[in-house]
């Protein structure tokens, strides 16, 4: 927390404002908006989830249409395809920022208009807050002429040749979970060039409530506006969305100087100075070859009797129960980093005591 989240809360609760609209609502969107650039407009919602999920409706996606989507990712960016009756395409991850494969990409959408199915969206998304290889996969999209839905969930604050990541999709969307650069407790925002589509959002968000006197619906709508409470926490975090993520780009250096001189230890960094990333999670490839034997999992059982947590990597969608029955394009690039990667403790808060504990952890470890 930054300091003045309880002031705004403070001011929902003294002006009554306790509602999913209200002061503090406009005034998160209006924060949003001015820290973006680039003339989007933002609504604010409940979930990151919910954003994918109206973004997927205002995209046009209906039952039995095809959404291609980065098999590596959390769950939440997939979801929402087969809430709409919709078949989940997944694609492979390259190496260089573990996201979506523009080789693989294209092979997915040639294949599947030669199938007579051709994908209706693409969802992208910036992996543990680093850039897609934007210009790529923006040409393919284009080429195809299929829309994106830019998952930037984990990536605000990150920019891709200056530009604020959230605002290279059709429509983009953004998290403010508990684990996010920033929170609202819970909560999310969707992104868009125009007006026209936020107000479209917001409209279905708010149950689709047509303009009249009475309650009348004429479309589906869906209870996922933000409380003016949640957007209250919101605007105190933005005060000190840049300084965490100097914070966690400043965990991403440490780590630098850990692993600097380690074989077989290779700490996920930019390809570039055109990505800039929030580095909201720092992550490393372990190689059992260079390392003496050393794995993801020997490392985090080990941290893990220090008291010290470490998690895998995301299991590509393609391996899930779930989703392990829908159509796959790649090869083995985003399994292969599931089975290596370790996610390290990167949180804003992190005090000189706990580096010294990991730091130390792992000096154990290596040797």
């Amino acid at each position: 927390m930054g300091g003045n989240e309880q002031k705004f809360v403070q001011e929902a609760f003294d002006t009554n404002w306790v509602a999913p609209l209200g002061p503090n609502v406009n005034g998160l969107e209006k924060d949003l908006e001015n820290y973006l650039g680039s003339d989007c407009h933002v609504g604010a919602l409940s979930s990151g989830t919910a954003a994918i999920h109206l973004g997927l409706v205002l995209l046009g996606v209906q039952s039995g249409d095809e959404v291609i989507c980065q098999s590596m990712t959390f769950s939440a960016s997939a979801n929402p395809i087969l809430y709409l009756g919709a078949t989940p395409v997944f694609v492979d991850s390259e190496i260089d920022t573990w996201n979506l494969c523009p080789t693989a990409l294209e092979e997915a959408i040639q294949d599947r208009i030669v199938k007579g199915k051709k994908p209706k969206v693409i969802i992208a998304v910036h992996l543990y807050g680093m850039p897609y290889k934007v210009d790529a996969v923006r040409s393919i999209a284009n080429k195809y002429e299929i829309p994106i839905l830019e998952d930037s969930a984990e990536a605000l604050g990150s920019t891709y040749k200056g530009q604020k990541c959230g605002t290279f999709g059709d429509i983009g969307v953004l998290s403010f979970n508990g684990n996010k650069i920033i929170t609202t407790s819970g909560g999310g925002a969707i992104v868009s060039p125009t007006a026209a589509v936020k107000d479209k959002a917001v409209f279905l968000a708010t149950q689709a409530r047509d303009n009249a006197p009475h309650y009348q619906h004429s479309e589906v709508g869906y209870n996922y506006r933000m409380s003016n409470i949640c957007a209250g926490i919101g605007r105190g975090q933005m005060e000190v969305l840049d300084k965490h993520v100097n914070l966690r780009r400043e965990m991403h250096h440490f780590y630098q100087e850990i692993f600097k001189d380690s074989d077989g230890i290779t700490l996920f960094s930019p390809m570039n100075k055109d990505y800039y990333c929030n580095h909201w999670l720092s992550a490393i490839i372990i190689n059992p070859e260079k390392s003496n034997g050393l794995t993801a999992e020997l490392i985090r059982l080990a941290l893990e009797k220090e008291n010290i947590e470490s998690r895998p990597l995301w299991k590509p969608m393609h391996l899930q129960p779930i989703f392990e029955q829908y159509p796959y394009y790649g090869s083995q690039v985003a399994e292969s980093l599931f089975n290596t990667g370790l996610c390290l403790p990167s949180g804003s808060n992190l005090s000189p005591m706990d580096r010294k504990r990991i730091k130390d952890a792992f000096a154990k470890i290596v040797s």
